[in-house]
C-alpha cells in the first residue's frame, strides 16, 4: 500500500515539504489518545532474540534511526513507536543554524537515492537538550554534534567541545560529525591530526563525568583505504568507543538518473542504493583490519531487507536507517527485524 499509493502521493512534493508535514503530523498526531499505541501495534516487532549489548547499552532490537531526520529531537519518542531501537538525534551545533539555501533536498528515484546539500540546519544544541530533558525517554538517545558553519576550522574545537557539554547529560552516546559534505571545508577536520585533536579532548572531558558514555565517530565513505587505516589506529589512540559507516558520499558513479539532472542538482551528498555496497565494504574493511575488536554501527543505502542483513554479516552489531524508511514506508523496521530474526543474526 505505501509502495504503490502513499509513496507516489507523498513524491508529488519536494522531500523537504513531505518532511516538515510529517514531522508536524507526528507531532500533532500522536497527542490523540489511542495513536501511540496503534503504532507500535502495526510496526512494531519485540522478540528477546532481537536484543543486543553494544557499548553497554541494552538495545531492544538493532535497528535505529539515522541523524538527520529527528535534527531538533521533536519526535524521537514517537518515533520509538515504529520498531525503532534507537534514535539518533542532530547534527546539533553550538548556535542554531538557518543551514544552506533551499531547494537543498532532492530525490533520485530512478536510483532510490536521496541528493541532501541541508548544511546542519537545527535550532541549536540547547534547544534539542531542553526538549530531551523533558521527554519521557521511552528509547535509546544518540546524539550527533557538529560545528556551525560560520565557525573557522582553526575555532572548530570548541564548538565541539561546547555541543558535547550541553548534549552529555540528555544523551546515552554521542556522536562526532566531521564527515559531512555539506559544510564548506568540513571535511578538512578529518585529517588524523584534526580528528586527534578533537576526539582526545572530548574523551578526556567525559573520563571527568561521573557516568561514562560512549563516543563514536562518523567516517565518511570516500575515504581512501590509508584513511581507513588511520581512522582504525585513531579509535585505539584517543579511547573513542566506535565508528558509524557511512556518512553520505560526494561520488555520483554509476548513477542511472540522466546526467543533465544529476549536473542540475549540483553539489550534496548523495544516499540510498547507490551508497549501499561501499559502506558494507568499509564495515567490513574496519572489522577484519581490527580482528573484529572495533564496535560499528552500520549505515548507508539500506533500502531493502537484505541490504540490512549484508551490513550484519559484515560484521555491524547495529545499524541506521533512514533514505530506506523515506522508500519502503513505516513497515520496513518490523520487516528487517523479522528477518534478522529468522536468520539468526
Amino acid at each position: 500500500m505505501y509502495r504503490f499509493l502513499i509513496r507516489p502521493l507523498l513524491f508529488l512534493w519536494p522531500p523537504e515539504t513531505i518532511h516538515h508535514l510529517l514531522m508536524a503530523s507526528i507531532r500533532r498526531g500522536f497527542k490523540i489518545p489511542g495513536v501511540a499505541r496503534l503504532v507500535s501495534f502495526l510496526f512494531g516487532y519485540r522478540r528477546p532474540s532481537l536484543q543486543r549489548e553494544f557499548l553497554g547499552m541494552r538495545f531492544d532490537n538493532p535497528v535505529g534511526l539515522a541523524a538527520g531526520f529527528d535534527k531538533n529531537a521533536q519526535v524521537a519518542d514517537a518515533f520509538a513507536r515504529f520498531g525503532f531501537a534507537f534514535i539518533e538525534i542532530g547534527t546539533v551545533t553550538p548556535r542554531p543554524q538557518p543551514g544552506n539555501p533551499r531547494p537543498r533536498s532532492f530525490r533520485l528515484v530512478s536510483d532510490r537515492a536521496l541528493v541532501n546539500r541541508m548544511g546542519f540546519n537545527n535550532e541549536g544544541v540547547e534547544k534539542a537538550a531542553a526538549r530531551l530533558e523533558k521527554s519521557r525517554r521511552r528509547v535509546i538517545i544518540g546524539g550527533n554534534i557538529g560545528k556551525n558553519t560560520l565557525t573557522p576550522n582553526h575555532e572548530a574545537l570548541q564548538d565541539y567541545v561546547f555541543a558535547f557539554e550541553q548534549l552529555y547529560s540528555q544523551v546515552d552516546y554521542l556522536v562526532v560529525n566531521l564527515s559531512c559534505p555539506n559544510i564548506e571545508n568540513l571535511s578538512e577536520l578529518q585529517d588524523k591530526k584534526h580528528t586527534m585533536t578533537i576526539l582526545n579532548r572530548l574523551c578526556r572531558l567525559r573520563d571527568q563525568k561521573k557516568e561514562r558514555k560512549p563516543i563514536l565517530l562518523k567516517i565518511s565513505p570516500d575515504l581512501t583505504t590509508e584513511q581507513l587505516d588511520d581512522a582504525i589506529e585513531i579509535f585505539y589512540k584517543t579511547g573513542t568507543d566506535g565508528i558509524i559507516a557511512t556518512n553520505t558520499t560526494t561520488s555520483r558513479e554509476n548513477l542511472t538518473t540522466h546526467e543533465k539532472r544529476v549536473r542540475a542538482i549540483g553539489k550534496g551528498g548523495l544516499s540510498g542504493k547507490p551508497l549501499s555496497e561501499r559502506s558494507t565494504r568499509m564495515i567490513r574493511y574496519l572489522k577484519e583490519k581490527s580482528g573484529g575488536e572495533i564496535p560499528v554501527i552500520g549505515v548507508g543505502g539500506i533500502m531493502s531487507v537484505e541490504d540490512a542483513l549484508e551490513k550484519l554479516r559484515a560484521g555491524a552489531s547495529l545499524i541506521q536507517i533512514y533514505t530506506g524508511f523515506i522508500y519502503n514506508g513505516p513497515a520496513f523496521v518490523r520487516q528487517i527485524n523479522r528477518a534478522v530474526e529468522r536468520e539468526g543474526l
